[in-house]
């Protein structure tokens, strides 16, 4: 396991796992998401080719409608 922080957190992840599986993971998949890793946005079709690396900080924000 590798060593990330997510939304502020320690969290733990298997070596090679991408966004779109970290987001699978957490149950996320189909929700309006945004996605920031050391602090830099990823858009959501990069999402399967950006392979989560030791210390990196990972931020979910929820999109939510309002008015």
């Amino acid at each position: 396991m590798i060593n990330i922080t997510l939304n502020g957190a320690p969290h733990q992840v298997p070596p090679g796992q991408t966004l779109d599986q970290l987001i699978a993971a957490l149950s996320l998949e189909n929700q309006a998401l945004a996605l920031a890793v050391n602090r830099n946005v990823v858009p959501r079709k990069a999402w399967p080719d950006r392979v989560l690396e030791i210390q990196d900080q990972v931020e979910i924000v929820r999109a939510i409608g309002g008015g």
